[in-house]
């Protein structure tokens, strides 16, 4: 309701704004330097302090905010998500904003998609920021604590949201408040907000710590799994998203592991590892889903074609990868905490953000975080022709015509930039322009480091330039001497995505600031997409928009539905670590040092057992459902109950320890190394869902 009368009473007052702001600039533009920096310093007013911005920029940047631009900077100062197209510049917009939440919220962290554009948008900002005497800092992966404390100290603080969320399980953790390197979240301004709050709010952050080596059964299975066969020993499902082993596949695997029934209980382990691997072979593939660099098994996002640094999938498919790729297998270790993006943009009082491509995922920014989408207008109409899709009988002549296109556009000068889903297809397109004697860039995963010097040269005359996806690049492309007349840049789209804002990224990149250009997609009935989705009737055999409007229902709907799970775990969350913190602060008073660490510890140690059994109440959950009983009723109410035994057993376990540790004269020590990574939230259905279709091809089998 809060949220909702605050929205209406921006409404009202949201046409006088910008006027009213444009007066003040005017006025501040004839203050000189200290008077400017005096004003800056002294008002919290929220159209004050974005017309003071404006100035700022011109005077320090020599950079003159437009009308939109400040339109934007408002909408982030009412708690909206402003969309705003590519080349609006998004960067400079939310500078005013930025230093208002932090004068007002007393902190500000600005949330962006990689290390590079933290450190050059905090960089690149700084000055201004100085003259509202606010100072600015960044986080960036390898920094060690120290540099971080002295980051997060700061008024403003640019970082990932990934490190922003690594250093608060780590600080979850600490024993010492020394160790802690973040103060109170305040508010959060976030940049590619669909990226971070939609592709990638699901994805969980973990900590773990121990020595837990890799098992060796992992290689056993993959040396029998290698050889079997689609429809021979297993089948996958329409989709494309699930296995099941057939009648010959689950003999096979008895017979090489001599190991009777399969299915029985004490065979469980074995036959996850079998649907582990099998997945990692059909389902996964080299240069699409990761790469193999550096002796490690490295994920590529879907999202941006880049790796993920430090991703990995949930262990055993992850290991059935390492395997199936014949490199050294990862040791697991405990999980000790975890966390959502999702979750930990909850946890700021005060959120915002702006993005190129949000409105085809309105209802999802208003459902789930209570979000309006603001659409920013262009400063100059976009001229940017949008051509219909071409659509294709097979991949091979889908490529013919791409090749075909680039060709005869090369040849008149005209720069291209083709879009393509993956590494792999990005280097057969590059091989056969190679074939052709066309020259051109490449910008995928292999070559991230010099992704910025491709993406900056994409524009001249000539230039052809294969990208996989272009979401969060951070980089514009302009136009090179001569290139408007020619009609400007060329974005070309070889498949489409499951989601229609990664098409509209790509599309983005032409038609920047009024700027000529056209974009065209060449699909074929081939592609995943349409293999994957349209149905037996062939409703969407023409029409990939609208599987992708399909697609993006169910995976809003998956969504909430994983929320309704994990949102009474969260509160569970909060609530432990709250009082963690007050332990650790010595709100809640210790008689010794030696008893603040039995507590700590102790409170450690039983909530990483309690993730454990609650991981696997709910891979399990499922079975309940054979037995007509509600399997999210069933969830919750033994999750409830759990948790109270649960903090009994922490006071219990407390005394214990304590009576020992008096016993022993022996107080707990610092944990062993610990380490952080990214996971993904089941993406092939829970190994509970996997072994009940198992269970029933069993049946079916009479087995």
């Amino acid at each position: 309701m809060h949220r909702f009368l605050r929205s209406l009473f921006v409404r009202a007052v949201a046409e006088p704004a910008i006027p009213k702001i444009q007066q003040i600039r005017s006025r501040l533009g004839a203050l000189s330097n200290a008077e400017l920096k005096s004003f800056a310093q002294r008002t919290t007013d929220r159209l004050e302090t974005i017309a003071a911005g404006a100035v700022i920029a011109s005077r320090v940047l020599q950079l003159e905010m437009f009308e939109v631009q400040l339109q934007g900077a408002l909408a982030l100062t009412e708690g909206k998500i402003a969309e705003m197209q590519t080349g609006e510049g998004k960067t400079l917009t939310a500078v005013p904003a930025v230093a208002w939440y932090a004068k007002t919220a007393g902190s500000a962290h600005v949330l962006t998609v990689n290390d590079y554009l933290a450190r050059r948008d905090a960089q690149w900002m700084g000055e201004i920021y100085q003259w509202f005497g606010l100072t600015v800092g960044y986080v960036q992966r390898d920094m060690e604590t120290a540099a971080r404390q002295q980051a997060y100290s700061c008024d403003i603080t640019y970082a990932t949201a990934n490190e922003v969320g690594f250093d608060y399980l780590r600080d979850q953790l600490a024993l010492y408040p020394r160790e802690q390197v973040h103060r109170d979240f305040a508010a959060a301004i976030i940049d590619e907000a669909d990226s971070i709050l939609i592709d990638e709010a699901r994805i969980p952050l973990v900590i773990a710590s121990g020595d837990n080596a890799p098992e060796t059964l992992p290689y056993r299975v993959d040396a029998i799994t290698r050889h079997f066969h689609r429809g021979v020993q297993y089948t996958i499902d329409e989709f494309g998203r699930n296995v099941a082993l057939t009648e010959t596949g689950i003999q096979s695997v008895e017979g090489a592991f001599r190991c009777g029934n399969l299915f029985a209980e004490q065979n469980l382990s074995l036959l996850a590892a079998v649907q582990d691997s099998i997945h990692a072979h059909a389902l996964l593939r080299r240069d699409v889903d990761y790469l193999v660099k550096d002796g490690t098994i490295q994920s590529v996002d879907e999202f941006k074609g880049r790796i993920i640094q430090d991703r990995r999938w949930p262990a055993g498919l992850h290991t059935a990868i390492e395997a199936k790729e014949g490199v050294a297998l990862k040791k697991q270790g405990r999980v000790i905490g975890s966390i959502t993006l999702q979750n930990l943009v909850a946890l700021y009082p005060q959120v915002c953000g702006m993005t190129g491509t949000a409105a085809t995922q309105k209802r999802e920014f208003q459902e789930i975080y209570g979000f309006e989408v603001e659409v920013i207008p262009t400063n100059r109409p976009v001229i940017r022709v949008d051509h219909p899709d071409e659509i294709f009988e097979t991949k091979a002549a889908k490529e013919d015509a791409v090749a075909g296109e680039i060709e005869r556009r090369h040849a008149s000068g005209r720069p291209v930039l083709v879009g393509t889903t993956s590494v792999e297809e990005s280097e057969r397109l590059s091989a056969r322009l190679r074939r052709q004697g066309i020259p051109h860039q490449v910008l995928n995963a292999r070559h991230e480091e010099e992704e910025a010097a491709i993406v900056a040269r994409a524009g001249e005359r000539g230039a052809v330039t294969i990208s996989t996806n272009m979401a969060g690049r951070g980089t514009d492309i302009k136009l090179g001497e001569g290139v408007a007349e020619l009609g400007g840049l060329l974005v070309i789209g070889t498949n489409k995505h499951e989601s229609r804002r990664i098409d509209n990224q790509l599309r983005g990149r032409a038609g920047r600031q009024g700027d000529p250009g056209s974009s065209q997609f060449f699909i074929s009935l081939q592609d995943d997409l349409l293999v994957r989705y349209a149905d037996e009737d062939q409703l969407f055999r023409n029409d990939p928009d609208g599987i992708q409007r399909v697609v993006e229902g169910q995976n809003l709907s998956i969504r909430r539905f994983l929320q309704k799970y994990e949102s009474v775990i969260e509160g569970q969350r909060l609530a432990i670590q709250q009082k963690r913190q007050d332990i650790l602060t010595g709100k809640i008073p210790s008689e010794s040092e030696t008893e603040r660490l039995v507590r700590l510890t102790t409170i450690d140690d039983l909530w990483a057992d309690y993730l454990n059994d609650i991981a696997e109440l709910r891979a399990g959950i499922h079975w309940v459902s054979w037995g007509g009983r509600d399997p999210l009723y069933e969830y919750l109410s033994t999750v409830d109950q759990e948790f109270e035994q649960l903090k009994q057993k922490i006071e219990e376990e407390i005394e214990r320890r304590l009576e020992e540790a008096g016993r022993t004269g022996i107080s707990p020590s610092q944990r062993g190394a610990t380490w952080t990574y990214l996971t993904t939230d089941q993406p092939f259905g829970s190994v509970s869902e996997r072994l009940i279709k198992g269970m029933l091809q069993k049946m079916k089998a009479g087995r």
